[in-house]
């Protein structure tokens, strides 16, 4: 009996070899949320959207091996500073379609989208020639919604882009109008504005910065306006010290001196079917955390 006891110690030890422990940095974050929708719908997709700050680096730092915690059902990257064929295979996770949007401009900007589930269509850009060379906008179309991954243009040192972040700022809001004709739209990713003051720990100082401006803030306001919903302060609607962006500079993230710039904005009418909008603050590898949303099909509908 203590050779079969040892054998089964011996295989007790390859699985838990085998599911990895999770590391103490993912240590309080719940990967299987119970969350429901306030009609109390459980939720049947979750979506992760991260700006990695350089795929390549985040992917030789093994943060990313969070997504193999998450396991997100569509994750949306931006500022991957990296080309389709440059692509890093260990970022290829197992099990997802994987499509990318490359800057013109090597080393730049750029997007992925992660899908299980193949989505209806895939499209690159907003349509429109001269916001469409810098690999910003993938959109993917499923069944109930349209899920765009977005990195809007930073309007830059002494504002430099800021005109040109505002021209954009109009053609996306257009865009995604269009969509939301034809059904709801969830737009993910880095929108380069903290909308309120609550939106970023020194509101006073920041004023006149790219990300705080009021040119900037006002275009927020008009998507909001315009049938859309701030989801993580749909749920959150007062809540401080929820940063998703933390400058590298004097330790601004240990200090929690942030910005909240990272968004699921989603069209009004589908927010009854959100049941969590969630800042993963303590994952590290970037300058920003990823986001998670937690969507419930529509009421009626069977769950997939």
């Amino acid at each position: 009996s203590s050779g079969i006891n040892a054998e089964y110690g011996k295989l007790k030890q390859d699985i838990e070899k085998e599911e990895e422990e999770i590391p103490s940095d993912f240590a309080d974050l719940d990967f299987d949320p119970t969350n429901k929708t306030a009609d109390g719908r459980d939720w049947s997709t979750k979506i992760v959207s991260w700006n990695v700050n350089g795929i390549r680096a985040v992917t030789k730092s093994e943060k990313f091996s969070y997504f193999k915690f998450e396991k997100p059902d569509i994750f949306c990257l931006q500022e991957t500073k990296c080309a389709e064929s440059d692509f890093p295979e260990a970022a290829k996770l197992a099990g997802y379609h994987i499509y990318y949007n490359s800057a013109e401009k090597k080393g730049y900007s750029s997007t992925a989208l992660f899908s299980k589930k193949k989505p209806l269509s895939v499209s690159y850009g907003i349509e429109v020639e001269e916001h469409d060379n810098e690999g910003r906008v993938i959109t993917a179309e499923y069944e109930n919604f349209y899920l765009v991954n977005v990195y809007v243009p930073n309007s830059g040192q002494k504002l430099v882009r800021l005109d040109y972040r505002r021209t954009w700022n109009s053609a996306f809001l257009q865009y995604c109008q269009k969509l939301d004709e034809k059904k709801g739209v969830i737009i993910a990713g880095d929108l380069n504005v903290a909308h309120t003051e609550i939106d970023l720990a020194n509101p006073k100082t920041n004023k006149k910065n790219a990300g705080f401006t009021a040119e900037e803030r006002e275009d927020f306001s008009t998507w909001l306006e315009a049938g859309f919903t701030d989801s993580f302060r749909e749920f959150y609607p007062e809540k401080t010290g929820a940063y998703t962006f933390w400058t590298y500079m004097g330790g601004a993230r240990k200090k929690n001196v942030g910005w909240r710039i990272d968004y699921f904005v989603v069209s009004s009418r589908l927010m009854a079917d959100v049941a969590a909008s969630e800042i993963r603050e303590s994952v590290l590898g970037s300058d920003h955390c990823p986001i998670m949303l937690l969507l419930a099909n529509p009421a009626g509908e069977k769950e997939n």
